[in-house]
């Protein structure tokens, strides 16, 4: 009862306040124990993807090279920043979901060729990256550059 209070009381500040991007969250690990699970907001992953709809269809005839470049970078961007321990499926969501745009965005271009969705998987592998944690706990990351 007590954690579910805790879960509760960290997701009404995760909204409330302005400064953190990653709320802490009371949850289990894989063997059953007590963990911190810090998830991104679903706020402020909405709102990302609002931009990123909106600069895709302000590219959408510019060559696929191009577009597939700057969509990279700001995918790994986003990943830099959000790829927490306990953060991948909501950063394998943002990656569906910017596919999902890109692959409207190219299937619109042109009235006479349909894109087929292995073509859109085949483009995506080739230019949008895989979600991996690049952020471990603190203390780990901490300990690793301050060895004793």
């Amino acid at each position: 009862m007590r954690r579910e209070v805790h879960v509760r009381f960290c997701e009404r500040l995760a909204v409330r306040l302005r400064g953190p991007t990653l709320p802490h969250i009371s949850g289990k690990n894989g063997l059953g124990r007590f963990t911190v699970r810090r998830k991104t907001i679903r706020k402020r992953m909405r709102a990302k993807l609002r931009q990123i709809k909106q600069q895709l269809r302000q590219r959408m005839h510019d060559p696929v090279p191009q577009t597939g470049k700057w969509l990279k970078s700001v995918v790994q961007g986003h990943f830099n920043y959000y790829a927490v321990l306990g953060n991948l499926d909501s950063l394998g969501m943002f990656r569906d979901r910017v596919l999902g745009f890109w692959g409207h965005i190219l299937r619109r271009r042109s009235q006479k060729h349909r894109l087929t969705r292995t073509r859109i998987l085949t483009v995506a592998d080739r230019w949008l990256p895989q979600p991996r944690v690049l952020h471990l706990y603190p203390q780990d990351r901490f300990a690793a550059s301050h060895p004793r």
